[in-house]
């Protein structure tokens, strides 16, 4: 169906017919649909239009005593044509019908008729054919009468026979005369023109796919009629005005009055081609739009349809139009047929031209090291970039650039360029798989079924193991695990990873308050000196986003000595975005924060994140035992004379957490900042801290620190 935003203008150009039709005596309209009784037959008009269009421009005058000749190009097309027997058949099934209507015009106009009862004659002549067919036919007609006048007027100068017939049928001198029969040539030629643009619109309605014309287009096909009427009206003008110049010979003119009348008619017929115009685009969108819809039904029904391989699917989605290498092979810098994903998994790596260095580094890191032992079961898998590009926006030099740059630092395969991907796989894309601007990867098996519509999550949160990377593969792993070190740290880095490994009193914390990390590692070594705790380490996360500030910090930090820190920002960057993947990874397979254990530390972690202070994540090895704003740990140990009693009876991290609960407030105000254009955030989102329901605003952030 068409849309409704097509209908509503659709809608909106009927408004405008007022000025087309109400000029029209309706009684007259009925009299010509009267005349019309079509027998089936069908007429090749096309072919006949070409001849039409060739006879006027040769005849028509453009300057005074020029006539324009046309290119070798057109008239070798004409000469092709004219040898074609399907072309010849064409014409000799209505050479009567055009010469019975040049006799008619001839006769009428040569008489000084009524207008309107040639127009009605010529209709009655065309009965049995179509609307599209009556106008060519009719135009067939003037254009014989038309082309002969001016083969003579052109001719007789220089030629004896058409000197002799031009002195006997009395032509006009047009090259002497010139001045004086301007206005009425330049009046003609504007009509002859108006003419000819609304017979080729009237074939292009013709031409329209039956199949696609629906009642949102039949305003357009109801004003054919009226149209087809003022142009075989404006022909037998036309043919007035040439049968008036025939026998003048070297009469005067002396009024412009017949010229006028030329305008007034080219005014009328230019009017309705304008407005049949802004159908026949309308008509055309909304016939696009249900090819389009079509399509995307057949693209929704063939992935769910089994498939012997994958090929069918991803045909479908990298449109290869002439180029049967649609691929561009990042390891060899060449071009790939689609053949070469053929019966493998395929991962699908859908984003914009923005994106971010971070994330192409984690991705390409993966991919390295599959490639590095190609033959283990986790290493069966190719990746291909599709990017998603605005079509609406001009693509451009700087565009073209920064897609260039993008796949030439990509080492698996990517569409030779994102026109590739056609619009209406661009809004599966978006409808069906969710993508909302940040980059995703949809995993399609040797089949081409979809596996998963994002496994970017669950490959940031344990890489290569999570392969085959489907959505069954995701919920195994989240039933295997716990909340621990292992999963909130994994191995960003190998310093941290031993110390998990060796059963180290860690410290994760992080935060931007660099005087806050000075109070915090100097206060904890203190303590973990006067408790007599040898193993504990400090290691330092950042901030999601990292800035400038944070890179400010782990200068100062490592330079004091305060704790180990994420040296890279890329791996800062990467630890909070795992985090982020698990809540949506957790989203997505529909858990709740309120039934779900894990959810709620990460939900917590990301309220840490969130808030201007900073905090800490207290284990031993993999095994997580505290966790605290930064402001209350921190007291925590500068009291730690208040509890330091109760390590020798307790043992140090439970001495800790009885302080730490003893210092909790019940008066809390925690901050969520989730990204928007994940696609996958609940509505209902609950506080980590006491499970109520929490408050929804908009934030616009812009940050180049």
């Amino acid at each position: 169906m068409a849309t409704a935003k097509s209908s509503a203008r659709m809608q909106l150009h009927r408004s405008e017919r007022h000025m087309f039709s109400t000029s029209d005596d309706n009684a007259m309209m009925k009299q010509i649909q009267a005349t019309h009784a079509p027998d089936g037959r069908e007429v090749d008009v096309k072919p006949i239009l070409a001849i039409i269009e060739d006879i006027f421009r040769r005849s028509t005058p453009t300057l005074l005593g020029v006539v324009l000749q046309g290119s070798q190009a057109q008239q070798d097309a004409l000469d092709e044509k004219a040898t074609q027997a399907d072309f010849n058949d064409a014409l000799e099934l209505v050479a009567y019908s055009v010469n019975k209507i040049s006799c008619e015009i001839l006769c009428k106009c040569s008489g000084g008729g009524d207008a309107h009862a040639t127009t009605v004659a010529i209709f009655y002549i065309l009965t049995n054919y179509s609307w599209d067919a009556k106008v060519v036919l009719a135009l067939a007609a003037f254009a014989v009468t038309y082309g002969e006048f001016w083969l003579v007027a052109h001719l007789y100068p220089t030629n004896p026979l058409a000197k002799s017939v031009a002195l006997l049928k009395q032509f006009p001198d047009t090259n002497e005369r010139a001045e004086t029969f301007k206005p009425k040539f330049d009046a003609l030629n504007d009509l002859i023109t108006a003419m000819l643009d609304v017979t080729k619109c009237i074939v292009d309605f013709k031409m329209l796919p039956p199949q696609y014309i629906s009642p949102d287009m039949s305003t357009a096909t109801t004003d054919i009629p009226p149209a087809v009427y003022w142009t075989i009206r404006s022909i037998v003008a036309c043919a007035s005005q040439i049968a008036g110049l025939i026998g003048m010979g070297h009469e005067n003119i002396g009024s412009n009055t017949e010229a006028w009348e030329l305008s007034s008619l080219a005014h009328k017929v230019s009017h309705i081609h304008s407005y049949l115009m802004k159908q026949l685009t309308l008509c055309h969108q909304l016939i696009e739009e249900k090819k389009q819809n079509e399509f995307y039904q057949s693209l929704k029904d063939l992935f769910g349809t089994p498939q012997i391989d994958n090929i069918k699917i991803l045909k479908i989605i990298i449109y290869a139009k002439d180029d049967q290498q649609p691929l561009y092979d990042g390891s060899t810098k060449r071009k790939a047929s689609i053949d070469v994903l053929r019966k493998k998994h395929v991962l699908l790596f859908i984003s914009d031209l923005d994106i971010s260095h971070e994330e192409l580094l984690i991705l390409e890191q993966m991919y390295h090291e599959s490639r590095e032992h190609p033959t283990r079961p986790e290493s069966q898998y190719e990746l291909v970039w599709l990017p998603i590009v605005d079509r609406s926006i001009p693509w451009d030099e700087a565009k073209q650039k920064q897609f260039e740059t993008h796949q030439s630092a990509m080492l698996w395969y990517s569409l030779s360029h994102p026109s590739l991907l056609r619009p209406t796989v661009i809004r599966y894309i978006k409808e069906e798989w969710r993508f909302n601007k940040k980059p995703m990867l949809v995993v399609l098996d040797a089949q081409g079924r979809v596996g998963n519509p994002n496994a970017l999550h669950m490959i940031y949160i344990w890489g290569s193991l999570a392969f085959p990377f489907t959505s069954t593969r995701e919920e195994e792993l989240w039933k295997a695990e716990t909340w621990r070190m292992e999963l909130l740290a994994d191995a960003i880095d190998t310093t941290l990873f031993n110390w998990i490994i060796d059963g180290k009193l860690i410290f994760l914390f992080g935060g931007e308050d660099i005087e806050w990390i000075r109070k915090l590692s100097m206060t904890v070594q203190a303590v973990a000196r006067a408790a007599n705790v040898t193993d504990l380490q400090m290691f330092y996360t950042g901030k999601s986003n990292p800035r400038e500030k944070v890179r400010r910090n782990n200068t100062a930090i490592v330079a004091e000595k305060l704790s180990q820190t994420l040296q890279e920002l890329t791996l800062m960057w990467f630890f909070w975005e795992r985090i982020e993947s698990m809540l949506l990874s957790k989203v997505k397979q529909g858990k709740a924060i309120e039934d779900d254990p894990i959810m709620q530390e990460i939900m917590m972690m990301l309220s840490f994140d969130g808030s201007d202070q900073g905090w800490v994540v207290v284990s031993q090895g993999s095994v997580i035992l505290a966790k605290a704003k930064g402001d209350i740990f921190l007291r925590c140990f500068l009291e730690f004379d208040a509890w330091k009693d109760q390590v020798a009876l307790k043992s140090f991290i439970p001495a800790m957490n009885d302080h730490l609960h003893a210092l909790h407030s019940p008066s809390h105000c925690n901050r969520l900042i989730l990204p928007g254009t994940s696609g996958a955030i609940p509505e209902k989102v609950v506080c980590a801290e006491c499970g109520r329901p929490m408050e929804k605003f908009i934030m616009y952030r812009c940050c180049n620190d």
